[in-house]
């Protein structure tokens, strides 16, 4: 997909807004001749049946891994807004540890046309409905930067669980996209169930942070390693339990 493609996905996408369903006419195939049943929650056997999907062969986690899911013009177009409103990355309880998260974040602006256009891909491809979607973020890791282990999902009963989910629920589904890859380092490690995904432009990993309606699974847990040459950027996009205010 093309910059002038992905923004013109965009428009359609805003002129839908009403219904809460975009349209994909100017998506690319093969993902414009399937699109999915927009619904709250994603069907990993319609995930897995996209051209080029690999679920990655675990009991404990669904994860699946698309490389060249954004096109290097697409990836460069992202890091040039993360890099001109990143700002030091936070999180909602680092135990005390300073160093626990240590890059730079970016909320990516939702009117942006091209930004838009992402986002819609980012929809086709998990199938869940855009209105349970989070602004996309982007991320920024420079050297000896990097994000300790952690799970993207609020656990339940902690001290920012109110907070961050009394609207919209917890996180269910995550995509992150790699944007460029570091001259070293960078990886991300999934620590319970021993994989170790490297950092590719346009690489897509997607993964539930759940092991059913309302259970949290501690297998998501992950590890954004640090980066040891170069500056890795990312972009994620988290979905909730229920539309996103």
């Amino acid at each position: 997909m093309t910059i002038a493609t992905t923004e013109a996905t965009a428009l359609a996408f805003r002129a839908a807004s009403d219904s809460k369903r975009p349209d994909f006419r100017f998506l690319d195939p093969p993902m414009a001749d399937s699109l999915p049943p927009f619904a709250a929650d994603a069907d990993p056997a319609w995930i897995a049946s996209h051209p080029r999907v690999q679920r990655v062969p675990s009991r404990d986690l669904t994860l699946f891994i698309q490389r060249h899911f954004l096109s290097a013009e697409e990836c460069a177009g992202l890091v040039e807004r993360i890099d001109a409103h990143r700002r030091p990355s936070t999180i909602a309880d680092a135990n005390g540890d300073g160093y626990f998260r240590t890059g730079e974040t970016c909320d990516l602006d939702a009117s942006d046309p091209f930004v838009a256009g992402i986002d819609a891909k980012l929809a086709a491809f998990v199938g869940i409905d855009p209105a349970h979607g989070e602004p996309i973020q982007g991320q920024r890791y420079a050297l000896g930067q990097e994000f300790k282990a952690h799970t993207d999902y609020f656990e339940p009963g902690g001290i920012d669980f109110e907070r961050f989910c009394a609207v919209s629920g917890n996180r269910t589904w995550t995509l992150m996209v790699y944007l460029n890859e570091p001259a070293a380092g960078g990886a991300t490690r999934f620590v319970k169930i021993g994989k170790t995904v490297q950092p590719e432009t346009g690489k897509l990993l997607a993964w539930n942070n759940r092991l059913g309606p309302g259970a949290c699974n501690p297998a998501s847990i992950h590890h954004g390693m640090k980066v040891r040459g170069g500056v890795k950027h990312v972009i994620t996009k988290w979905y909730r339990e229920r539309p996103w205010a």
